[in-house]
């Protein structure tokens, strides 16, 4: 069972406050949990975002609609009660409850002008059942899969000694080589056999960490990936990182599982992934603050 969508929550959770008292936001959304039967690991589940629970995030926009219809009110923080024009369209046993019967309201329809005022865009199937924060991660997520497809594809063509660079300027961003300087000597200094530099792991140098880097088209199997495990026994490493732009076969990740020294993969994806994290290649475009009601403000009215 997945998490339903805001719309298949909006009759159920009218239904749980016809009997006209005031019920607390968090055991209603509990409750709406009980009903469709969703395990822990699905009242868990957050937004693409990770910034919000998804069933959490669903309920609220749930609430905001039947609000603008005027079906439900808040008249304390955190609770929800039912108007008496919800209690009448609870009478009509209805079937479901979603946007398309909302619209019989006038303060719905008003609210829904407005919206389409501000933003004159013609809504897809799915985007009907999305809130608008999971529109706007989905957006956002396809724009970083275009931005890291065309990342790759820049890097790939990149000189061997620019794509070193490159990988000590990711590593520096993430905290590892102490300064830029020791990071930069560091990198492509041993030339021993699979390993193509050593750079710390933390800004005192505590450990160290041997780094092969390469501009790989083909899918990089387990002999690679054992060649580097042993040049890292050789020199009684116990760390590693091997970076490709490429991809690692299911027999590489299987053997890096089964050794005792620890080595991370990253193939071309999780590169670019990590270069728009941390800012290398990157430039920034445009910035959005997403705001919220501050009921904390208003507590001591």
């Amino acid at each position: 069972m997945a998490v339903p969508d805001f719309q298949s929550l909006m009759l159920p959770l009218l239904r749980l406050l016809q009997d006209g008292y005031d019920h607390k936001i968090s055991e209603l959304t509990d409750s709406l949990a009980d009903e469709f039967g969703l395990s822990e690991e699905e009242r868990r589940e957050l937004l693409s975002s990770g910034n919000q629970v998804k069933l959490v995030n669903r309920v609220a926009w749930a609430q905001v609609y039947l609000k603008k219809a005027q079906l439900i009110e808040s008249r304390q923080r955190g609770y929800l009660h039912i108007t008496m024009q919800g209690g009448q369209v609870l009478l009509e046993n209805p079937h479901r409850i979603d946007k398309k019967f909302l619209e019989r309201f006038s303060s719905y329809r008003e609210f829904q002008s407005n919206v389409k005022q501000a933003n004159d865009v013609r809504e897809s199937d799915d985007e009907r059942v999305q809130t608008p924060e999971e529109i706007l991660d989905a957006n956002y997520q396809n724009l970083r899969r275009t931005l890291s497809q065309d990342l790759l594809e820049r890097v790939k063509t990149c000189s061997p000694r620019f794509f070193e660079e490159l990988v000590v300027d990711l590593l520096v961003a993430m905290g590892y080589g102490g300064s830029h300087k020791d990071a930069g000597q560091a990198v492509g200094r041993s030339g021993d056999g699979g390993i193509d530099g050593i750079i710390k792991e933390d800004k005192l140098g505590l450990d160290v960490v041997y780094v092969q880097a390469k501009r790989w088209e083909s899918i990089v199997g387990s002999p690679v990936v054992q060649t580097f495990a042993g040049s890292l026994e050789g020199q009684k490493a116990r760390k590693g990182v091997l970076i490709t732009t490429s991809r690692f076969s299911k027999d590489a990740k299987d053997f890096v599982n089964k050794i005792e020294k620890k080595i991370v993969l990253i193939d071309g994806e999780q590169l670019a992934q990590l270069m728009i994290d941390y800012g290398i290649g990157v430039s920034e475009k445009s910035t959005y603050i997403i705001k919220k009601l501050n009921e904390d403000y208003f507590s001591g009215e």
